[in-house]
Parts: structure tokens; C-alpha cells; sequence
């Protein structure tokens, strides 16, 4: 279905503050796997730069912040400039296992899927999971874990997320996916076990405050799309 792709392989890591965890991450990538990292640092006011660049990684330096999307599509625009076909993001807070890439990667090399996510939907809590059950029902996204940020994209898929049809979205995973949905592309998900963070929170379910953002602005693209859908049945 899909043409196999020997190019080279890169992975990305957006990072805000994440001065804790990311050298960390870097240095085990780096010992396990030899790929390119490339951290993305979403204006941190901390050494979370230096850090990553001490530990192998490459830096793009965001001169204000652009949330963890923003980081995120600005890695896959240097991976699509510089050629890569295959990228992976990975989350900077030291949750995702460096281990778990290889069997990422396997289903993009055999041209199976263009897109495939490591999930772990049993680290969702009641809240979280109630709110995947709604996004699901709008949106016909049938996938088990909507929130993973470990994902391998091949080079379509790293194409259409790094074009301006994506620019505007705030979140890096229903927005993402109904785009992917509505270009046709596959997504696969892979069963893969995440550590707990070795530092800080989640930004998006830090507070009610952070929590009803979220659902506001995905519950709008989910509905948005399930009127799109109910459209085109009629």
C-alpha cells in the first residue's frame, strides 16, 4: 500500500522547562538507538537548551512560546525540509521508553500505516476517559488512546501536519487525528507501556481551568466534524 522508505530516521521532542528530564531522555535515545534527536524548546526559562544540547541533541530555539503543537509542527517542518521520512515524536517529561521505537517504527518500514501511536490507554483516569468517550462519539475517531505523544509519522503524514492546515490547531492529538481521518491517511496503534513522569505535570489536565480549555477547544473540532460527517450521509 505504501512505498518502504530507507531514509533516515528523526526523532522530536518538544520541551518547555523540562530542564529535569530532557537530558535524560536525550542521553538514552542516543545510547540505545542511533537517530537524530531534535528538541524543541518552546521559550524555556530554564537550562532545558543547554541540557539537551549537552546530551546529543540538536535545539531549535522557539523565541516565544508556541504550546506543545506549535513545538511539535515546527519539528516536522525541519524534518520535512531536511528530507527525513520517518518521524517520531516523543513526550519530554520521561513517560515515553526509548525501547518502545523499534516496534513504533516496524509498521511505517513494512508500508502497513502512515501513521502509528503507542498507546496506553490504561494510564487514562475516569475523567480522561469520559472525555475520550465523548471525542470518540463525535468525531468517528475510533482509536483507544487519543492523548499518546508518542507517534511515528511517515513522510506523507509529516507533509500534511507541517502545512498550514494544521498551523491552527492547539492540541497535538484530536485535531491532529480528524486531519489525518480527512486526508485518508492510516493510523495504526501499537500496545507500549509508559513509565510515570519523572518530573512536573500535565499542562493539559494541570488545573479545571487548563481542563475546560481543552474540552472546549476539542470539543468544537469534534463537533465541527461530526456535522461534516452527518453531511455527507445525507
Amino acid at each position: 500500500m505504501h512505498k518502504k522508505s530507507n531514509e533516515p530516521i528523526v526523532i522530536l521532542i518538544p520541551a518547555k522547562n523540562e530542564v529535569n528530564t530532557v537530558g535524560q531522555i536525550v542521553s538514552t535515545i542516543k545510547t540505545r538507538l542511533a537517530l537524530q534527536v531534535i528538541v524543541i524548546d518552546d521559550a524555556s526559562t530554564d537550562k532545558t537548551a543547554s541540557m539537551a544540547r549537552a546530551a546529543g541533541a540538536i535545539v531549535l530555539p522557539l523565541p516565544f512560546s508556541l504550546g506543545a503543537w506549535g513545538a511539535i509542527q515546527t519539528g516536522l517542518r525541519y524534518a520535512f525540509k531536511h528530507g527525513f521520512n520517518t518521524a517520531i515524536t516523543m513526550d519530554a517529561d520521561g513517560q515515553h521508553r526509548a525501547d518502545s521505537i523499534p516496534a513504533l517504527l516496524a509498521p511505517l518500514a513494512s508500508g502497513q500505516c502512515d501513521v502509528v501511536i503507542g498507546a496506553y490507554p490504561e494510564r487514562g483516569s475516569f475523567l480522561r476517559q469520559f472525555a475520550w468517550s465523548f471525542f470518540r462519539f463525535v468525531s468517528g475517531v475510533t482509536l483507544s488512546d487519543l492523548t499518546s505523544g508518542l507517534r511515528a509519522y511517515n513522510r506523507t503524514a509529516i507533509k500534511l501536519l507541517a502545512s498550514s492546515n494544521a498551523t491552527l490547531l492547539d492540541y497535538q492529538d484530536m485535531g491532529v487525528l480528524i486531519l489525518l481521518q480527512k486526508a485518508k491517511l492510516h493510523v495504526s496503534e501499537i500496545p507500549i507501556l509508559m513509565y510515570s513522569r519523572i518530573d512536573g505535570h500535565s499542562r493539559i489536565f494541570s488545573s479545571w481551568w487548563a481542563v475546560s480549555q481543552y474540552m472546549l477547544h476539542t470539543g468544537i473540532l469534534c463537533i465541527a466534524r461530526f456535522k461534516h460527517n452527518k453531511r455527507k450521509k445525507t
